[in-house]
């Protein structure tokens, strides 16, 4: 049963951070970006029956929730708090001792370019889009260009077009290859 830690708001409006005390998803993130995705899973499923989700986002101690404009965040609030607190957790398990994973879609070991593309995400990226509550998954690779795809807060997030794809952008090309280009699909 997750307690809810604390609550925070994200740079997206429509987003909230809910920081938990027990992990729901221990180092692979869960990303949910509607109901139908979410007949499995009964947390993600409990939340979009509340009404007004457009998505879910768990990882390790966090869940963000991203709901619709029609509701405000005062009345949304108290009713997700309810599934989250009568949701299970990931059965004991700590995410210090979790190996995290971030990467379903590309799997080649033998590529350098992804290696250093993965280490430079999770040393500096992903972190910082976790503290707002969200995510991102790497898609694919052609040549120079990297596909990434918003998952959590981050998804709707009107600054992750803009500000945050030129900074991932910008790490990737300083870190890894001063030709990348970052492309949001």
């Amino acid at each position: 049963m997750p307690k809810i830690a604390e609550i925070e708001y994200t740079p997206n409006p429509n987003a909230v951070k809910f920081v938990l005390k027990e992990a729901v998803a221990v180092g692979f993130p869960k990303s949910f970006p509607n109901a139908e995705t979410a007949e499995h899973d009964e947390l993600a499923k409990g939340l979009f029956a509340v009404g007004n989700v457009t998505s879910v986002f768990m990882q390790d101690k966090f869940l963000t929730v991203t709901k619709t404009d029609d509701k405000g965040w005062p009345e949304m609030l108290p009713l997700l708090a309810a599934p989250i607190r009568a949701a299970a957790g990931v059965g004991g398990q700590s995410t210090a001792t979790a190996a995290p994973r971030v990467f379903s879609k590309i799997e080649d070991e033998n590529d350098p370019m992804l290696r250093d593309i993965r280490m430079v995400l999770e040393s500096g990226i992903l972190p910082a889009l976790a503290a707002d509550g969200g995510g991102l998954e790497l898609v694919g690779r052609h040549e120079k260009q990297v596909m990434i795809r918003y998952m959590g807060a981050c998804g709707s997030c009107p600054a992750s077009l803009t500000g945050t794809l030129v900074a991932i952008e910008g790490m990737l090309q300083k870190e890894v290859d001063p030709e990348i280009v970052v492309i949001s699909v």
